[in-house]
């Protein structure tokens, strides 16, 4: 451990709270040097959605490189990245009548969102864009900007600007597509008319919360009605984290535009992509670029995974199996331990619990990891645990993850009443 704290710099989280070295992965579960094996209920924070090492993928790409296969191709045609393209279409795309064009962006989410703003600024000639309350949109500063947690925005160093923002579904109890509303049509409101608004379907750091289906068509509706563009961030609740391929799926409305990262390089491997609507595609050539725009190995693996869990209905089947099964444990628990949780959260296989204190979740947490498992929290205060694991998790391995939080959860609860008393 001494060279992690000799040479990697502070600014490290997730190693803070599992001090571990860890050496081989495989599914849903992490080893470490000494062999102690640690079911992974954070699964690279939504880029492993299919899991660690997934056999199906990595014959696709040792077969790949073997054949001396493009690795680097910043943006040149090459056969990986013309049959991903193929593949997008013919399994997510055309069955959802989504009539998109790709654009690839560096290999970050934050870099798609700031390529999604920079064009929905540079096709309407405004500037403002609204965003919500806990939203997270990434580091970079014009994402930054958009995203609410102080905590981040407090490593910016300058004023972040461009951005306007209203409450999301349930904050305060504050109606903000009423608000939204209002003053867009009061010329005396002070809102900027924005080019687009920038949401999460359900937000993931920002505590799980899921805005639901009727508040999703209200926003499209008034943004129609303004001529402002939706934007979707799908980064962290795409690629069927929460039950269907894209977060907005349930809601029927169609985003202007779709950022998508994480997962969708199917095996972990960097990539990113903005969909927009063929209308929108104003780019200039190299407008917005970046090395690292042609992984040509993400784009292996992405049409794999594609092809592999989305040409038919299962893998959908399966995730609502999956996601019952940790929201029968939620409701449990809820009964269970009063004393330690207020509600659960998300939706999905993006979903968690929230506790009475961020105190609560972390002491949780932590046990959870003495007794074999990685899991994170989530929210303004950290005070949501949130279950995510590997979308192809098993139903003996997620009982076995759940029967962990609960033993943790009975632990914290026995301490809370010890303290109590």
């Amino acid at each position: 451990m001494d060279i992690f704290k000799k040479q990697e710099s502070k600014v490290r989280s997730y190693s803070n709270n599992f001090p571990v070295v860890f050496n081989k992965a495989k599914g849903c579960w992490l080893e470490t040097e000494e062999g102690a094996r640690y079911l992974d209920f954070l699964a690279g924070a939504g880029s492993l959605n299919y899991g660690h090492n997934n056999p199906v993928f990595k014959q696709a790409l040792l077969e790949y490189i073997e054949m001396d296969g493009i690795t680097h191709g910043l943006d040149m045609h090459s056969d990986a990245k013309a049959n991903f393209l193929t593949v997008l279409n013919k399994h997510i795309l055309e069955p959802r009548e989504l009539n998109y064009k790709v654009q690839f962006t560096g290999p970050t989410g934050t870099n798609a969102v700031e390529a999604a703003m920079k064009l929905a600024r540079k096709v309407t000639g405004r500037t403002n864009i609204v965003a919500f309350t806990n939203g997270f949109h990434g580091c970079s500063n014009g994402a930054l900007a958009a995203t609410g947690n102080q905590h981040h925005r407090g490593g910016a160093g300058m004023p972040l600007a461009g951005i306007s923002r209203i409450p999301y579904e349930g904050y305060a109890d504050i109606d903000g597509l009423a608000l939204f509303e209002t003053m867009l049509n009061d010329n005396s409101g002070g809102l900027d008319k924005p080019a687009a608004v920038l949401l999460e379907v359900v937000q993931g750091e920002g505590g799980l919360n899921a805005a639901s289906n009727q508040w999703l068509q209200k926003l499209s509706k008034i943004c129609q009605q303004h001529d402002i563009l939706v934007i979707v961030d799908d980064i962290q609740a795409g690629c069927g984290r929460t039950g269907t391929f894209f977060s907005f799926e349930p809601s029927g409305i169609k985003p202007d535009i779709v950022t998508l990262s994480k997962s969708i390089g199917g095996y972990g491997l960097p990539m990113a992509v903005v969909l927009l609507k063929p209308e929108l595609d104003v780019w200039k050539p190299g407008e917005h670029n970046g090395t690292f725009r042609g992984n040509n190995h993400a784009f292996v693996t992405a049409a794999k995974a594609i092809e592999t869990y989305w040409s038919t209905p299962d893998f959908e089947q399966h995730i609502a199996a999956r996601s019952q099964q940790i929201n029968t444990v939620i409701q449990r628990s809820l009964k269970r331990y009063p004393s330690l949780f207020v509600k659960g959260k998300g939706r999905g296989m993006m979903s968690g619990i929230e506790c009475k204190s961020g105190d609560i979740a972390s002491a949780i947490s932590a046990a959870c990891f003495d007794n074999g498992m990685i899991i994170e929290t989530a929210g303004p205060d950290d005070e949501v645990v949130k279950f995510f694991c590997p979308l192809t998790i098993s139903e003996s391995e997620l009982e076995k993850g759940l029967s962990i939080f609960d033993k943790a959860a009975e632990k914290i609860a026995e301490k809370t009443l010890k303290k109590a008393s």
